[in-house]
């Protein structure tokens, strides 16, 4: 059954009449089953930690639309927080960390083998899901990226522009590039017990690579990737990876080499005939429809999800949106979307 799953067949390079589709963020706030287990579990981490209700909401979306696949419902600041990072939510503002900017602040953060003492509830929370998802279904793992993770470290919030680590890469380069360090040998072993408790594919969500410019975007998002996916591959023989650059425009074209992902998720940004000419020719891609479409919804919705689908049509492709759905979303466009592309071909 698990080489029949219609995401591994896109990711092994087949090109699917259909594509397989699920969407960033499809567990979430826009549902309104999502805000009544929120509600159940009294705040966001507590969702998070919780296997038993983060299970519940990663199944939610799935028994209400049947994507080809789930992603585990947990956030990418979980690993800074098992590092030795305080990790709190301010309730319609975001996360925020106690900042790690120093020599001193580095060297306290746990030894790397120290992660899943705090992570263990995520690891549960997948293996829950590996028996209670429909087997035709795909269970992806994630991970933020080290460059993305370490922005919010060194801010201790998100940020419009990540200036306060550039501006630490500018000013401190050794502490940056420790903390790049740990980011990195900590994803690793976070995504590989994600893989041994269940998870068919993992993903490295890179959500603010665009603003690294030149041999930084290398160096800092492409190269940190690329030695998660090794090691990643190297420990489990036949795992798809999936890496995701937003804003990289233009530099995605070369990133599965680059990387050695098995397909390269695109934002909105660039058009979807320029990423099948410069993307897909060397693998899987998954995207891009703009996710503003998921609130407008209409014939603009179906339009651009067809136009997405013939653009991809001649290689692997599994569709997506650009980025995460968000909260003002509308559930019924949701459906739109699926009915369209499972109609397309």
């Amino acid at each position: 059954m698990t080489q029949q799953k219609t995401i591994l067949r896109a990711l092994a390079g087949e090109t699917l009449a259909t594509p397989p589709i699920w969407m960033m963020r499809q567990a979430g706030r826009y549902l309104p089953e999502y805000k009544a287990t929120r509600a159940q579990a009294g705040d966001f981490l507590s969702l998070c930690y919780n296997p038993e209700l983060a299970a519940e909401v990663t199944l939610q979306p799935i028994r209400r639309y049947g994507f080809d696949a789930a992603i585990l419902f947990a956030d990418i600041l979980l690993l800074p927080q098992a590092l030795g990072a305080d990790l709190w939510f301010v309730t319609g503002e975001g996360p925020r960390l106690s900042t790690i900017t120093t020599p001193d602040e580095l060297a306290a953060l746990k030894p790397t083998d120290a992660i899943h003492d705090t992570l263990n509830p995520i690891y549960e929370t997948v293996k829950i899901l590996s028996r209670e998802l429909p087997k035709d279904t795909t269970l992806i793992g994630f991970a933020g990226a080290p460059w993305t993770v370490a922005t919010y470290m060194i801010a201790g919030q998100g940020t419009p522009d990540q200036g306060p680590a550039h501006a630490l890469k500018a000013e401190n380069r050794p502490v940056f590039e420790g903390i790049i360090n740990r980011l990195t040998e900590g994803t690793i072993e976070y995504l590989s017990r994600q893989i041994d408790a269940g998870a068919e594919v993992v993903k490295l969500f890179d959500s603010w690579a665009g603003s690294l410019e030149g041999d930084d975007f290398t160096e800092f998002s492409i190269k940190p990737m690329a030695k998660i996916t090794a090691a990643l591959k190297e420990r489990h023989p036949g795992i798809p990876v999936i890496v995701f650059p937003r804003g990289a425009g233009t530099r995605y074209a070369g990133v599965h080499a680059a990387t050695g992902a098995d397909c390269v998720a695109l934002d909105d940004g660039i058009a979807a005939e320029w990423a099948a000419e410069h993307v897909q020719k060397d693998g899987c891609v998954q995207g891009n429809l703009a996710s503003s479409h998921m609130v407008t919804g209409g014939q603009a919705l179906v339009d651009e999800t067809r136009r997405i689908c013939r653009a991809f049509s001649k290689g692997p492709h599994i569709f997506n949106l650009g980025h995460g759905i968000t909260p003002d979303a509308d559930p019924a466009n949701v459906q739109l979307m699926i009915d369209t592309v499972r109609s397309t071909a």
